[in-house]
């Protein structure tokens, strides 16, 4: 038996030696800063989704591609599971660590390395803020357009994982779209490169499937992605709704009368003042829920754009439609909406930020069934949405320190993202499926689905030694769930149609 192993684990990966573990990367790797004492370990218990936590066997933190390279060739050889970390930020618990595992945190990989602003194109590490890369492109008078609420400290490296959105993904995409390559490391420890400068690259897309699986497939090491010009003219209309359900429609008329905004954001009433309360942004406290609209683009199809969105949200019920006065108050308005997730903190103890996405015309009506189930479970919920694109992130209040409260949430979300899969959306939409969803995926997707999901784990990690037990349950978890039959199309609640 390997000398790394002292016994075998509920037929799974065998239990890992630490002390020969951590003698071996020490012999091998000398250089290389490794954490192994408990309270160094602890800071890395959980990533933003709190709410699981597990402390890791071991810490690594390599500065150069080679370390990488040959901890992955000894994790490889003696089966020893890995699990790669970039910011933190992510709120599904994709880089929730494992007690027999090691974790390889890639943050010190964070220098910008070219920025080609013939090509439009920015090349970085994966430990590169998001924000960053923009900043790095403001002398060029360019940009990177995807831009999640965490942009200010969440790493490029994580937003491929992720696949990450943003306020503005409506109309420039989410990261998938804004990649031309990536290099990565292999379970091996092989370097490959998926994608290329061109537009284009020969044979099967593998840049697509490696975008948003989740630290499944490989290591990220280098990032190109796109970068755009930035627009002449930005002006952002809010509008204020005595209703959830007329907000919710007048998202859809926006889109129907041929406007795509640059983002499209809807926040309901104790969204609202959460925010309010933290930021002053000058939002309507009053209002049931709010649509922020941004229109860019050169002077003439901006302003010619404002006049046709305003007539849509008064035509739609609006009681109050504002445009911000300057460039001041427009950054005010967006900084409310990024805000929202830790102003809602200041409401609850805890909070428990939901992920799916529903078609458009299906959002008033979920946003009743999000209330009933908010009055059934007897927890509030905050609702902030990507409205434009139908990415909801229910905010659902708790207190973990009051007995079944935690667990009541976590139904509570279950029953929500199992909602939005009846009506024909998704579990997720950019905050990836993770730890957090791993049951609702045996909602979201059938046996034969979920069979080739694992193939296609298999021919990249035979041994499944990357990020294991993450986004893809196995069958027989699934059968346990009891929710298989849960498909788009099908209703799991009775009485939905009512809503």
């Amino acid at each position: 038996m390997n000398i790394l192993y002292d016994e075998r684990v509920d037929g799974a990966l065998p239990r890992v030696d630490k002390t020969a573990l951590l003698k071996a990367l020490t012999e091998r790797l000398p250089d290389l800063d490794l954490l192994h004492r408990a309270e160094d370990l602890k800071p890395y218990e959980c990533d933003g989704l709190s709410a699981y936590r597990t402390t890791p066997m071991l810490v690594a933190l390599p500065r150069h591609i080679e370390q990488v390279q040959t901890l992955l060739r000894l994790c490889h050889e003696h089966r020893v599971p890995v699990v790669v970390r970039g910011a933190g930020t992510g709120l599904s618990g994709g880089a929730l660590p494992l007690e027999q595992g090691v974790l390889l945190v890639m943050a010190r990989f964070n220098r910008i390395l070219h920025i080609d602003p013939a090509a439009r194109t920015a090349r970085v590490q994966p430990g590169v803020r998001n924000l960053a890369i923009s900043q790095a492109a403001t002398p060029f008078g360019l940009y990177y357009a995807p831009d999640p609420s965490s942009q200010i400290a969440c790493s490029i490296g994580g937003n491929v994982a992720e696949n990450a959105g943003g306020v503005h993904c409506l109309k420039y995409g989410l990261t998938v779209h804004n990649l031309l390559k990536v290099e990565i490391l292999s379970v091996e420890g092989e370097r490959l490169v998926l994608g290329s400068d061109a537009l284009d690259a020969p044979g099967f897309d593998l840049l697509a499937l490696f975008t948003g699986s989740e630290g499944l497939l490989g290591i990220i090491t280098e990032v190109t992605v796109k970068l755009l010009p930035r627009p002449p003219l930005a002006k952002v209309l809010l509008a204020a709704f005595d209703s959830v359900e007329k907000a919710g429609r007048a998202v859809a008329d926006i889109i129907a009368a041929g406007i795509i905004p640059g983002g499209l954001e809807m926040m309901d009433n104790l969204a609202i003042r959460a925010a309010e309360d933290f930021i002053h942004a000058g939002y309507p406290v009053d209002a049931a829920a709010i649509l922020l609209c941004e229109l860019d683009g050169v002077e003439a199809d901006v302003h010619a754009d404002c006049d046709r969105v305003r007539a849509v949200l008064e035509r739609a019920g609006a009681t109050e439609v504002r445009q911000a006065r300057d460039e001041d108050e427009r950054v005010r308005f967006w900084a409310g909406r990024k805000n929202a997730f830790p102003a809602v903190g200041r409401l609850s103890p805890d909070y428990y930020c939901m992920d799916g996405t529903i078609p458009r015309r299906e959002l008033p009506g979920v946003l009743k069934a999000i209330a009933a189930l908010s009055a059934e479970y007897q927890l509030r919920v905050a609702n902030v949405f990507h409205a434009g694109d139908g990415n909801m992130h229910p905010l659902i209040l708790f207190d973990a320190n009051q007995p079944g409260e935690l667990a009541r949430a976590e139904a509570l979300g279950g029953r929500i993202l199992e909602l939005c899969v009846a009506v024909g959306g998704s579990i997720t939409g950019e905050h990836g499926v993770g730890r957090e969803k791993i049951n609702q995926m045996c909602a979201q997707f059938n046996a034969a689905e979920l069979s080739l999901f694992h193939s296609i784990k298999t021919a990249f990690d035979p041994n499944g030694l990357l990020n294991p037990g993450k986004n893809i349950p196995t069958l027989h978890r699934c059968a346990e769930f009891g929710a298989m039959h849960v498909h788009a199309g099908q209703l799991p609640f009775p009485d939905l149609e009512r809503f």
